[in-house]
């Protein structure tokens, strides 16, 4: 939903508060913004008279600045992080009318034609590098540990009855779907890959990246033997109990491992949105490990959260907001760079890719509207207002880049 920024009425002994004093970088950042939204319908409304961007009109998103001043000076810092953290602040807000990711939709459709290529090869200029944790094994746990660890009632309170964290495949688009379609289409989404897989009764199947079981339950349903590793303890205590009151504990080990540790053969080995934790330093050994494990005749299936090819080079080594604050050590790939390390570590080669970009962003959306109705539960569990709008602001910066194709997410069958 949007809204129409109406125009004060000033009453004679009224007065407009006076522009904020900027300093120099706060000046630069606010041109920047200016430069920016020239080609961005949306309204930036600074608070005391001015409105920045596209000027107001029916259906166009509003920006509601609360501390101009602050705002800039946080984007004259650190211009890839200062904005999430200004959201996390209060300092500005979506209007009341307008939908976060509404708002921030048309910058992440417009991201490639706003950010020049010549600002990426300046931007260690201006953005902090060398910050991404690497994900060598111990580093790894810890990285995993910072997101996943959080709180299982946390996630349980936006997640739907299967506890899946990933991408739902929903049976249509068109109409919009509704909270009561996720389940079913996460139970679709993890048919889909256990298909691609080819796994079946008897199957011996490795899972990289357990969640909460949800995967290794639909497998062990199935007749498959299943391990699962994961490198989050909170996870793993979870979805024991799950596997356990799903009556397939005899088919199913969850294992607290790093996949580098994992050893046998198996005929099926599924990652479902873990390869973005990997890190692209250790993109040949994740694929060769999997090449490895599988068994001669085997198939592995993959769901990963993709990114264009000249987006990855372009952004590379970039520390962001997301790298801060929701995944350490994350890196999307593409295709284009699955395809490479498979060639040149592995004797694999997808088979299949099953694009499902649009479903991503409905499912995150979906996943917002149960954690904002969720909010006094959030408090109640311990956490605070700073760290609900940084949930919220990432979930709605996600499905404005999916919903606007910036980001992708496929299904891939890799194959001998």
């Amino acid at each position: 939903m949007t809204t129409v920024l109406q125009p004060r009425v000033l009453a004679s002994s009224d007065q407009l508060p006076p522009p904020p004093a900027y300093g120099l970088r706060g000046r630069v950042a606010r041109e920047v913004v200016r430069r920016i939204l020239r080609g961005v319908p949306v309204s930036v409304d600074l608070g005391y008279g001015e409105v920045l961007g596209a000027p107001p009109a029916a259906g166009r998103p509003v920006l509601a600045v609360h501390d101009p001043q602050a705002l800039f000076a946080r984007l004259g810092r650190s211009p890839m992080i200062g904005l999430g953290e200004s959201y996390m602040a209060r300092e500005w807000s979506a209007s009341p009318d307008t939908d976060l990711a509404d708002l921030l939709s048309p910058f992440a459709e417009r991201l490639t034609s706003l950010v020049k290529p010549v600002f990426y090869r300046l931007r260690h200029t201006v953005l902090p590098r060398g910050l991404n944790p690497a994900n060598t094994i111990e580093g790894a746990r810890r990285n995993i540990e910072a997101h996943y660890d959080l709180s299982n009632e946390m996630f349980q309170l936006f997640l739907d009855p299967s506890m899946s964290y990933s991408s739902a495949l929903f049976a249509s688009l068109d109409p919009e779907p509704v909270a009561a379609d996720l389940e079913r289409a996460q139970v679709r989404k993890i048919d889909a890959v256990l298909d691609d897989a080819g796994v079946r009764a008897g199957s011996r199947v490795l899972e990289i990246g357990t969640g909460w079981g949800t995967l290794a339950i639909g497998a062990a349903g199935r007749g498959a033997r299943v391990t699962t590793v994961t490198l989050s303890s909170e996870q793993a205590s979870l979805a024991r109990e799950r596997v356990a009151e799903a009556g397939v504990a005899d088919l199913v080990e969850v294992a607290v491992r790093d996949y580098r540790d994992q050893a046998g053969r198996f005929d099926a080995v599924v990652s479902v949105e873990m390869v973005e934790a990997v890190g692209e330093e250790y993109w040949p050994a994740y694929f060769a490990k999997v090449d490895a494990l599988l068994a001669p005749g085997g198939r592995a299936a993959i769901q990963a959260i993709l990114i264009a090819d000249d987006r990855l080079v372009a952004t590379r080594d970039t520390y962001t907001w997301i790298h801060k604050y929701i995944f350490p050590g994350g890196m999307l790939p593409s295709t284009d760079a699955i395809g490479r390390v498979l060639r040149a570590h592995t004797s694999l080669h997808a088979t299949s890719i099953r694009p499902m970009g649009p479903h991503y962003a409905h499912t995150l959306r979906l996943w917002r509207e149960r954690f904002v109705a969720g909010r006094d539960a959030v408090r109640d569990l311990g956490f605070d207002d700073r760290f609900f709008r940084m949930w919220e602001f990432y979930l709605a910066y996600c499905e404005a880049g999916f919903r606007t194709g910036y980001l992708d997410v496929a299904q891939l069958r890799l194959e001998r």
